[in-house]
């Protein structure tokens, strides 16, 4: 694959007219070293340098650009080229060298003597004379192109005066494909004359490569060096095939493709792995190479190592062909057939050694003209992992290639409408021709209805629910014939998603429920069973009626022989985003059934939704049950597993599931005061794009208690509001699927919006009451307690407490007895105070609810410094009612002591009642002289 470059030189002597040093593209620095024994040359002492490169690299040129400017520098020149055809000539090319250096009048045999019937001594003899005589007239410049090819006898020949002309002005320049084997016992190095220069030809840098090409240095140019590897030949090449717009990454010729196959002939096995190398491109492993190429492994080996040192292919543990052109060019060169066909076989071949589904796809995709029906799987595993890492162009371009496939009726109505999703993120009207094409073409009805099924589970929701919708909808319409239980699951998933994906209010289901009954299939019953839990959380009416629905719903599923069939697992109800995050907030105080729900969730198959990882939603609800228990740092750690693997497929801004597991992790890093990793998260969110999934409420919520928690109330009581906003216009009424109301009434608190305080929490309580369930109902309660004053607060906050000792709400339980005990320490009620907030720290640390439990302890230590007697009197009051004892007898009224201390006029009468007995005086009178008398008795 050497350029042909064969400029004239002198010979002989001959006179040649000085000219401009030739030019030769990304050389210099070879040319310079071989130009850098011209002296010593010319100095009367011989040189010798071999060139070396890859086919292609430009030996020949840089051997005759040499010669030029050796003949410029007085040389005289004689160049012999090898050649495959004359290999087997004995004496080929020392007679090349004799016929240009010979001198007709010289008195010796003629140069045919070289190889005739002269003696072998006397030849090399004679060969060594005409190389002599001819440096008599001058410093001699001896080029042996292609030396790899010469004859044995030729190469004998230089081999003898190697040593013979190291005193004499000869330079001899060799050119040699680099790793090509000798045709003889005579190696390389023997037929350099002394010591050589050894000078690798590697690829041109991206100046060179366009210079060749015609263009201006950029990103064309590095991209053509980059396909070739600079290779001069191969960008000479490519340079009438560069139009505008292409790729020279996709670029071949098939007239290269037929030069180096006709090259490795000379090779055994060569052609067929060189065949089988650009069939496997990135595949290329050892033992695919020889399987592919039908060649016994030893046999394989050899021809692969003999392509390694030759540079055709690389030197890894996955040879490959060395550069994308000639990778393209060889299989330009192959017939359609005989490709296609070798795709198939090599896509068979990596899919039982167990390769990626994305590797076997690329094969099947090249295979057009051949029938593959096991590939169909394989093609459309491939499309879901493509649309997964955000390249829905191969997805469509597989699913495109499974259609030519001759395929069932529902496995085309599965295939299209995948196709539909992955041509929706490019081209919307071409992915709604899918959807109509698919309808057309639906056969089976409960092939047909769980297809669509699994559309509606895979998609995550914005506009790609939307389009799911639709297509469902569609093929409801076309199985309406079947009766209720033909579509029943169908419109079951269909209603699922419609209501997940709605920014207002989901249709109604009793309405819904009316079209499709009765019902006769006990599967079917339990999907009934499903959306009546639902609705019966939407309205918010009752825990124990959506609980019973709930459990229902979880009897038997998952468990059939046939999880794949439609009418036999609802338990993937319970996969849909919108149900199950609802699911989760109800069953997460229900021990029993938060085991089944994670039983029935933890199915073998992957998850429909690509975002999923295998697991996440049984993890993700055991970790949501142990929050609500209150076990915070064992809910955090299934929580920042989780994110991670969510992170590692990109599904944790764009996920529902995602979005909710993020949410959930924030919340609990309030609760453990981990502000900074909370913010931290947040600030990756995108709440822009959630905005149309029902999990950004929970997002606002998070979000919400973290800027409450950290200072930013007023930012903070906005998103609470706004979480609000959304559930009412969802349509949303369950209480406890988000506890908006009682952190909302704590910041009004904290800004001083008493009145606003008051209404939250009088509509949290009953709601919470309308409910229900015991957590929701202990924490309206407990937000009552500080809304209310004196007696009201109290009842309140003991019964906040009674009621979450009936639950497994932990840290609602440390909330509450930590606003009880202030309470009472504010009321002078220190005993009582300190019992109750000594389980409160103890709680709160036990949930490891950091924040709380350091409120909770100060206010422990307040009460327990509030019963030590004040210093300055020897009655035994307490601080706070030797103060309260003072303040009236200043005369001020209990009215005005309690507004000056913040307490209740009761708790001033109490610790007025207090210090009189203490004092032994009967009131309010006698109260000036006992302090008096106390304190000079102190």
């Amino acid at each position: 694959m050497d350029t042909e470059v064969n400029p004239e030189h002198p010979v002989s002597g001959a006179s040649v007219p000085k000219r401009p040093a030739p030019r030769l593209p990304g050389r210099e620095p070879e040319l310079s070293r071989l130009t850098s024994l011209f002296p010593v040359t010319l100095g009367g002492t011989a040189a010798s340098a071999v060139l070396v490169g890859e086919f292609g690299m430009g030996k020949s040129a840089t051997l005759h650009t040499a010669a030029a400017l050796a003949a410029d520098a007085g040389f005289t020149v004689a160049i012999a080229t090898g050649s495959r055809l004359e290999s087997h000539l004995s004496g080929g090319l020392a007679r090349q060298l004799a016929d240009a250096l010979d001198d007709p009048g010289a008195p010796r045999p003629p140069v045919a003597d070289l190889c005739g019937p002269a003696g072998e001594s006397e030849a090399l003899d004679l060969f060594f004379r005409i190389i002599r005589d001819a440096t008599e007239r001058g410093p001699l410049f001896l080029g042996i192109d292609n030396v790899h090819l010469a004859d044995a006898w030729s190469m004998r020949c230089l081999a003898y005066i190697r040593h013979r002309v190291l005193d004499l002005p000869v330079l001899i320049i060799l050119t040699s494909l680099i790793g090509h084997p000798p045709h003889s016992e005579v190696a390389l190095l023997e037929m350099a004359g002394c010591t050589p220069a050894t000078i690798t030809l590697n690829g041109l840098g991206d100046a060179g490569a366009a210079e060749i090409l015609g263009l201006a240095p950029g990103e064309l140019a590095t991209a053509c060096r980059e396909a070739t590897g600079g290779n001069p030949y191969l960008l000479q090449a490519l340079r009438p095939r560069l139009l505008p717009g292409a790729d020279p990454h996709e670029l071949g010729s098939s007239l290269i493709g037929q030069v180096l196959h006709t090259r490795m002939q000379e090779f055994p096995h060569a052609p067929a792995i060189l065949h089988a190398a650009a069939i496997l491109g990135e595949d290329a492993g050892f033992d695919l190479l020889a399987q592919l190429a039908g060649v016994d492994e030893l046999d394989a080996l050899q021809a692969i190592d003999t392509m390694v040192r030759l540079h055709v292919l690389s030197n890894s543990n996955a040879p490959a062909l060395t550069y994308p052109f000639v990778r393209n060019s060889v299989l330009r060169d192959m017939p359609k057939t005989t490709r296609a066909v070798n795709h198939a076989r090599a896509a068979k071949l990596l899919s039982e050694t167990g390769a990626p589904a994305e590797r076997v796809a690329a094969h099947l995709f090249e295979a057009t003209s051949i029938r593959i029906p096991w590939g169909v799987d394989v093609l459309r595993l491939s499309a879901r992992n493509a649309v997964f890492s955000g390249r829905p162009e191969l997805a469509a371009r597989h699913l495109r290639r499974a259609l030519e496939e001759r395929l069932t009726s529902g496995r085309r109505v599965a295939v299209l409408l995948q196709l539909a999703h992955a041509e929706f993120q490019v081209d919307p009207p071409a992915a709604a021709q899918r959807v109509r094409e698919a309808v057309d073409t639906v056969g089976n009805r409960d092939t047909a209805a769980f297809i669509a099924s699994a559309m509606l589970l895979s998609l995550c929701g914005g506009q790609d629910a939307r389009l799911a919708i639709s297509a469902a909808g569609q093929i409801a319409a076309r199985l309406d014939a079947g009766g209720p239980d033909a579509v029943w699951p169908l419109l079951c998933m269909t209603y699922l998603a419609e209501a997940g994906s709605r920014l207002g209010p989901p249709p109604e289901f009793r309405d819904f429920e009316e079209q499709w009954t009765p019902l006769t299939d006990p599967a079917a019953q339990r999907s009934r069973s499903a959306l009546l839990a639902l609705d019966a959380v939407r309205s918010g009416e009752s825990a124990q009626e959506a609980v019973g629905h709930f459990a229902d719903a979880l009897s038997h599923a998952g468990d059939s022989a046939t999880p794949r069939e439609p009418a036999a697992d609802h338990g993937e109800l319970f996969e849909q985003h919108y149900f199950f995050t609802l699911a989760t907030a109800v069953l997460a105080d229900e021990p029993a059934h938060v085991d089944r729900l994670c039983r029935v969730l933890d199915v073998e198959r992957e998850p429909w939704d690509v975002h999923v990882p295998h697991g996440a939603l049984p993890t993700l609800a055991r970790g949501i049950a142990l929050q609500a228990s209150g076990d915070l740092q064992r809910a955090s750690v299934h929580f920042e597993s989780l994110l991670r693997r969510f992170d590692e497929r990109g599904g944790t801004t764009t996920c529902p599931v995602g979005v909710l597991c993020a949410a959930k992790l924030v919340e609990c890093w309030v609760d453990l005061g981990r502000f900074e990793a909370a913010t931290s998260l947040l600030d990756r969110m995108d709440f822009v794009a959630s905005q149309g999934l029902f999990t950004h409420t929970y997002l606002l919520y998070a979000r919400g208690r973290l800027r409450v928690a950290t200072g930013y109330t007023r930012f903070g009581f906005e998103d609470l509001l706004s979480c609000g906003r959304r559930l009412a216009h969802h349509g949303m009424r369950f209480p406890g699927f988000v506890p908006w109301r009682a952190h909302a009434a704590r910041a009004a608190l904290a800004l001083g919006q008493a009145d606003d305080a008051a209404r939250l929490a009088e509509e949290d309580m009953n709601a919470s009451a309308r409910w229900g369930a015991d957590r929701p109902l202990g924490t309206a309660l407990t937000t009552l307690g500080l809304v209310r004053e004196d007696d009201e607060a109290e009842r309140a906050l003991n019964k906040a407490i009674t009621t979450l000792r009936s639950s497994p709400a932990r840290l609602q339980l440390a909330t509450a007895l930590t606003e009880l005990g202030t309470l009472h320490a504010r009321h002078g009620q220190s005993e009582k105070a300190i019992e109750t907030l000594r389980q409160a720290v103890e709680l709160s640390e036990h949930c490891g609810a950091r924040p709380l439990a350091r409120r909770a302890a100060e206010e422990l230590r307040s009460a327990r410094r509030a019963l030590t007697p004040a210093k300055d009197n020897e009655h035994g009051l307490t601080r706070q009612e030797n103060r309260i004892a003072v303040m009236a007898a200043q005369g001020l009224t209990n009215r005005e002591i309690a507004t000056a201390l913040h307490l209740t006029r009761r708790t001033v009468e109490l610790h007025l009642s207090g210090a009189y007995r203490k004092l032994g005086i009967p009131g309010r009178a006698e109260l000036g002289g006992a302090l008096a008398k106390s304190q000079r008795g102190g």
